[in-house]
């Protein structure tokens, strides 16, 4: 629980009952103290920065209270999305709430979050989370700035909270009704007047993991796509013990090439449409899930296979805002954390990276077992299995070749990081590349060092 309100002098928790204090010499267990109160140390100390202060102090510039009604006043409306207010979600939101809408004054937030380790590269396991917010209203080479990119929560390790998130999040959530309920006055220094502020949560941006903490609903097992929801298909694989996931060509077009190719998928025609934006289902299964007590000494809810057929974990504590269950695109996902995945996933099946590899024994024997890419079907001999090399298999030179041309690779500066020092080229490996270095490999610098390496196919596949 959170210390806070009418909660703030309450001296243990009354979820577990532990006392809100570390036992320290001089206090008894039951966390009454026998010396000094200002000896007292909280086992845990959230930091929270309030929002409105901040959000006015915007306003006080002639400047920026100019650039934050730009999205309205002087966006060119052609079509072409080159800022938020330019995408659908933004738009849908308006049609939602139009008198929120009607005053361009009025803010329009998302929210980034996502565990760090505050002592670098030390070999300590830590996780502390920081919450930004970021301001929208402004022109899109200002919206991502530092300066107008708010940390409004500082949420402390050792450990990620988890589900336990929306304990956190109460105050922040709290300021949010009162900025779209109240408003705050505010000054605005370009029309030298004052007007009452309202402000919004569009959307929220996370990695997959810190998805399900927010969204409540669970990123792993059968039913792991949020989009698809209870539909989810997936196939869990005998020998590689892990979920596939093959219904992705669904969000294809309906005649797009890949639909009718049964041979490089699942074997099968692809005919189903993309799934349907969930809205008012949302809330119809959340229902089923009862009250949700938080805490790390709460037992895991268990779902028995068949009782319930989704995947929810919890009702987030964003649903507190009248206005989130009608959003459009709650929730989105960082793509530099995917796409630094797939460019790790990629490189060490190329490179033949001992633990990034995904071409091994346990999934060639997985292709067998569902009956799809008989070329690559392993063979036993003996006691001892085989299985031919793959199409993007490289041989020894082909690697060397490869890491030679990345190791020689130089970029202008503030481009990137010098990609050539995280080359090996005597072990042919690639190792500690940051999210903004993956994405460079694999959009620009990968198709030019696989060129004449590897067949057309696999090419094509990349570039």
């Amino acid at each position: 629980m959170l210390f806070w309100k009418e909660n703030a002098k309450a001296e243990s928790c009354l979820v577990c009952g532990e006392s809100r204090w570390k036992l320290v010499e001089g206090q008894k267990t039951d966390g009454a103290v026998q010396g000094k109160i200002e000896n007292k140390v909280p086992r845990k100390a959230l930091r929270y920065f309030p929002l409105k202060p901040r959000l006015q102090r915007l306003f006080m510039s002639s400047k920026i209270a100019s650039d934050m009604t730009r999205h309205h006043d002087r966006r060119l409306k052609d079509g072409v999305l080159r800022h938020p207010a330019d995408s659908e979600a933004w738009k849908h939101f308006d049609r939602s709430n139009p008198g929120f809408a009607e005053h361009p004054r009025n803010v329009r937030l998302g929210l980034a979050a996502d565990g760090i380790n505050p002592f670098g590269n030390l070999s300590v396991s830590h996780s502390t989370w920081p919450v930004i917010t970021t301001v929208y209203n402004l022109p899109s080479w200002m919206c991502m700035k530092q300066p107008y990119c708010f940390l409004s929560l500082l949420i402390p390790g050792p450990k990620a909270p988890g589900n336990d998130i929306d304990v956190y999040l109460e105050p922040l959530i709290d300021e949010l009704r009162e900025l779209w309920y109240c408003g705050v006055d505010t000054f605005d220094a370009s029309r030298k007047e004052n007007f009452c502020m309202r402000a919004a949560f569009l959307w929220t941006i996370n990695d997959f993991s810190a998805y399900a903490n927010l969204f409540g609903w669970s990123t792993k097992g059968a039913l792991a796509c949020p989009s698809c929801n209870k539909d989810t298909p997936s196939t869990r694989l005998k020998y590689g013990r892990k979920f596939s996931y093959m219904g992705a060509r669904r969000f294809l077009s309906s005649n797009h090439k890949w639909r009718s190719n049964k041979r490089d998928f699942n074997g099968e025609v692809e005919r189903r449409p993309a799934p349907k934006i969930l809205s008012g289902d949302v809330l119809s299964q959340l229902l089923t899930l009862g009250d949700m007590k938080f805490g790390k000494t709460q037992k895991k809810r268990k779902y028995e296979k068949g009782k319930d057929t989704h995947n929810w974990r919890k009702k987030s504590i964003f649903f507190r805002l009248s206005y989130w269950k009608n959003n459009l695109l709650p929730h989105n996902l960082d793509v530099m954390h995917v796409e630094k995945n797939v460019c790790a996933n990629v490189i060490g099946t190329f490179l033949d990276i001992e633990g990034k590899i995904k071409d091994n024994l346990n999934a060639r024997r997985d292709l067998k077992e569902i009956g799809i890419r008989k070329d690559l079907h392993p063979t036993q001999r003996d006691g001892r299995w085989y299985y031919l090399a793959a199409c993007y298999s490289l041989s020894s030179e082909e690697k060397s070749k490869v890491c030679k041309f990345l190791k020689m690779v130089k970029v202008p500066n503030g481009y990137s990081s010098n990609i050539s020092r995280w080359v090996k080229s005597e072990d042919r490996k690639i190792y500690e590349l940051k999210s903004h270095d993956s994405h460079i490999l694999l959009e620009q610098l990968l198709p030019f060092a696989i060129r004449g390496v590897v067949p057309k196919n696999v090419y094509d596949s990349l570039s």
